[in-house]
């Protein structure tokens, strides 16, 4: 592959492969059962990312294992109903196409795990997005580090990853004990929880300890607010997440300890919520799932928003909302939901925002350090203030 045999876009990503393996001392490459891939906005990538992107493909790039992509800058197809300018469009439409050619589905999501894209316990994968990382490696039990959207791109094309970081079992045990001595009642418990969390640790492996039975959403929400605030990229939940119940009970006793009580959390949400003047009310950052968007229909059943209110989720999570009659019972009500894209990598601005509520501590970081005013509440409490 190095020497060109199978082309030139293949040569280029075992190049960079081989130069990231070097930079942390990995001993070797191995395969990769499958990639998922950031840097799809073209909010993010500009006028450089299209060009590289289209080039590769030019090349004859293709994906060699299972790849998807993170969300892009706007709903491919109803971009014009979220505002989105059309120069924007045209690139965006660029960017996508370029990775249908390279073989990438388009799944635009960064929750991949939920339209099908789901690593086995053990698979070695190349995934980016933080809080699909977060996931992969926390709740499905794969071993991906934080890759970039370049690096994930190599790894579809050649297969191969460099093994080091969370690919090595030593590197996956935890850091410190966080004893949570609080009870989590709602989904931004979970990512105050982890937002405090990210915040104390930096990159550290928690064990959380004393979480009781989170479902799929509060894990998703908890993973996503570790990632944003600390770049943490896999935690344990003893007696929940796989790993955790291999971790010796005399590892742990040695482990540094802190307690996160329910007054940290309140403090939490206080910093990175303020009083802001006709928000737009957005939901799923990650992606909502199918249980969201279920729950986010019946609240709104009989009610009339007042408000902007926007819903995010997967292509696929939304065929399935569709059919089930939740698309319809939200946009009844005045909502709005999208696919392929969220509030954080949308060009907002120019779609003329200038205030956000949310129920994601993530959304809240990145919104506020746009600066975008943010305001946290459930999903609950936001309704009910949409509608007033």
């Amino acid at each position: 592959m190095l020497e060109g045999d199978e082309g030139p876009a293949v040569a280029k990503s075992m190049e960079l492969l081989l130069a990231l393996g070097e930079v942390f001392g990995a001993e070797k490459l191995v395969p990769v059962e499958s990639a998922h891939i950031s840097g799809v906005s073209y909010k993010n990538l500009s006028e450089a990312g299209l060009e590289f992107l289209e080039e590769q493909a030019g090349l004859g790039a293709h994906a060699r294992v299972t790849a998807t992509l993170n969300p892009a800058g706007m709903d491919l197809e109803r971009w014009r109903d979220m505002g989105v300018p059309e120069a924007f469009a045209e690139k965006q439409l660029r960017i996508i196409g370029a990775f249908k050619r390279i073989g990438v589905e388009p799944t635009c999501t960064c929750t991949p795990y939920l339209v099908g894209h789901i690593p086995r316990p053990g698979d070695q994968v190349a995934w980016a997005e933080s809080s699909a990382v977060a996931y992969s490696n926390s709740v499905l039990g794969a071993k991906t580090n934080r890759e970039s959207g370049p690096t994930t791109l190599a790894s579809a094309v050649t297969g191969r990853a460099a093994l080091y970081g969370y690919r090595l079992e030593e590197n996956r045990l935890p850091g410190e004990v966080v004893e949570v001595e609080t009870e989590l009642h709602t989904r931004l418990d979970y990512s105050a929880l982890g937002f405090l969390t990210g915040k104390l640790l930096g990159p550290t492996v928690p064990y959380f300890k004393w979480i009781k039975s989170p479902d799929l959403e509060s894990l998703k929400a908890l993973g996503a607010a570790c990632a944003t605030s600390g770049g943490i990229a896999l935690y344990h939940i003893e007696g929940v997440t796989p790993e955790s119940r291999h971790i010796p009970t005399e590892a742990l006793r040695r482990l540094e300890r802190i307690s996160i009580e329910g007054v940290d959390l309140a403090e939490t949400k206080s910093r990175l919520s303020s009083e802001v003047e006709d928000p737009v009310f957005c939901l799923g950052c990650p992606h909502c799932s199918l249980g969201e968007l279920r729950e986010v229909a019946g609240l709104l059943r009989r009610k009339r928003l007042r408000r902007r209110f926007w819903v995010f989720t997967s292509r696929g999570v939304y065929g399935e909302a569709d059919g089930l009659g939740y698309v319809a019972a939200i946009e009844r009500a005045g909502g709005r939901v999208f696919r392929d894209t969220c509030m954080v990598v949308a060009p907002l601005r120019e779609m003329g925002w200038r205030s956000v509520a949310t129920n994601s501590c993530k959304a809240a970081h990145y919104a506020s350090s746009m600066g975008f005013g943010t305001r946290l509440g459930t999903a609950a409490e936001l309704v009910r203030e949409a509608v007033q």
